[in-house]
This record gives C-alpha cells, sequence and structure tokens, in this order.
C-alpha cells in the first residue's frame, strides 16, 4: 500500500498593518490582522525537501505591507482581492490563494459634538472581515461582521419547549436577548461597492435584531438572514452563528423582595450556541 501526500497548504499569518490615509488635516486610521494561505504544486517541497516552488513565507509578509501603500485606500474586501491576485499571478505553481482580513473598527472620537479630525477610539471587541478565495478561473469574496455583542432588554420570549424530567427553566414572555455574534455572507459578485453594501447590510441586521418580537434565538437568526437576503440581491447567503450571553434573573427572595425583571445575574458559562445559514431557494 502507497503512501502520498494529501492536501496541503501554506502561508502566513497574523500579518499585523496598521494604516494612516491622509486627506489634507483630515486622517483615517485603519488597523488589519492578514492571513495568506497558497495551495498548489508543493509535493517535492515535502517529499524531497525542494523549495524551487515555494515563495517564503517572509516575502508573502512583506507583500502584504507593500501592497497596503497603494492597494489599501478602501475597503479591506478591495485589498483582499489585490492581495490574492498578485500571488495567483505571480506564481504558476499556486492553484489556490485564500486571503483572509480581520479589521479592527476604530472610531472618530466626538469631542464637544464634533468628530475629532485625527483622535479615534475603539468601543468593543467588534471586527469587520473578510476571506478572498482565488484560483486561475473563479474568485470569492465572503465578508461579515466578528464579535459583534448586541442586546435588547425586551420583546424576547422562550416557551412552549420540550419538558422531561430534567427540564428546570422557567418559561417567559419578556427576558434579556443578548448575542455575541459572528456573521458571515457570500457576494454574488466582486464587482460592487463594499464598503456601502457592508454598511448597509449591517445597519439591516441591528435594524431586525431591535424590531424583531423574538420567540427564540433561532426564530431571530431567520429573520436577521431573511430580511438581509430580501433587501440585498448582491449576497447569496448568509451564516449567523449567536451564543447567548445569559442574564438570570437574581433571586430577591431571600432579601423580601419581589423579582420584576430589573436585576439579573451576567453568567459567561456555559451558553447556549445557536447557528444557522439562510439562503436563497
Amino acid at each position: 500500500m502507497g503512501i502520498k501526500l494529501g492536501l496541503n497548504a501554506y502561508g502566513k499569518n497574523a500579518v499585523n498593518l496598521s494604516k494612516i490615509i491622509r486627506h489634507g488635516n483630515l486622517h483615517e486610521f485603519r488597523q488589519i490582522s492578514v492571513n495568506v494561505s497558497l495551495e498548489g504544486d508543493f509535493e517535492t517541497a515535502h517529499t524531497t525537501g525542494d523549495n524551487t516552488r515555494i515563495l517564503p513565507t517572509d516575502t508573502q509578509k512583506n507583500t502584504v505591507y507593500a501592497l497596503a501603500k497603494e492597494h489599501f485606500t478602501s475597503s479591506i474586501e478591495a485589498f483582499g482581492l489585490a492581495l490574492s491576485q498578485h500571488f495567483q499571478s505571480n506564481n504558476p505553481q499556486v492553484t489556490q490563494t485564500k486571503v483572509e482580513i480581520i479589521e479592527f473598527c476604530w472610531q472618530r472620537m466626538i469631542i464637544d459634538e464634533i468628530a475629532h479630525a485625527h483622535s479615534f477610539i475603539n468601543g468593543g471587541s467588534e471586527k469587520h472581515r473578510t476571506t478572498i478565495t482565488q484560483t486561475n478561473t473563479t474568485t470569492s469574496v465572503t465578508s461579515g461582521i466578528k464579535d459583534l455583542l448586541i442586546l435588547k432588554t425586551t420583546d424576547s420570549a422562550f416557551v412552549d419547549y420540550i419538558r422531561d424530567q430534567y427540564t428546570t427553566l422557567k418559561e417567559t414572555n419578556d427576558r434579556i436577548f443578548s448575542t455575541f455574534c459572528e456573521i458571515e455572507w457570500d457576494y454574488a459578485s466582486t464587482a460592487v461597492d463594499f464598503t456601502v453594501l457592508y454598511n448597509s447590510i449591517r445597519a439591516c441586521l441591528l435594524k431586525t435584531f431591535s424590531a424583531h418580537k423574538s420567540l427564540s434565538v433561532q426564530h431571530t437568526l431567520y429573520a436577521m438572514g431573511e430580511d438581509v437576503l430580501n433587501s440585498f440581491k448582491e449576497v447569496k447567503e448568509i451564516t449567523l452563528k449567536m451564543p447567548n450571553k445569559h442574564h438570570i434573573p437574581a433571586n430577591l427572595e431571600p432579601f423580601g423582595m419581589e423579582h420584576s425583571n430589573e436585576i439579573f445575574i451576567a453568567t459567561d458559562e456555559p451558553y447556549g450556541y445557536i447557528t444557522g445559514t439562510v439562503t436563497r431557494d
């Protein structure tokens, strides 16, 4: 029975880059982390130590920095496409290039109700992410949001679920709904304005989450995905991961107090983990 090399890839991860884009006195500050992965004809590097088809990962890192000067001027999707095109077109031994970019969401600082020209604040963990996958014949773009912490204090219920001998959870028609969610969607084309679409899709997701009369996390997950697909023909499908951030009613009875949906215990673990993909039929 023979032995052979299976699927393999290599690249450079966590290429961290910050860029100031200057428009006179008005500055933009962008901070990203880039992963590059190449698949292709690298068998002899594994089997005989022949490195003649290997583009060093250090070169991949340097390429990210060099191309950022000219090409990282708008969306991370556009920059990712420039990177993947460079690696794919300059390396005939490469059959597939994958570029993943995560952007840390800095916002312009508001001072005395005025947006400051060159001061910024990062108010949370939210990140914008994209993955570009390119071969010699196809290019795909997947974008989304990572570590988005959202919460609403009402319009969320959970009733009529299965009850067995181990069930202790009480039904509720009014609870805190909070999730630390991760969302990604596939674009139908690369010829779109990624910045405008990203901001519009994000706003749509938040609007639906806030307005939806939720009967479960699953119920709201589907509604959010459905609204995006109905609103944006440029999106083929959308996947949402919505782990619960539980806020459990505190027991105030020992203190002679009635609980009236005011005091809760915030817990990190264990937590419910709900995922789903909404796609076009």
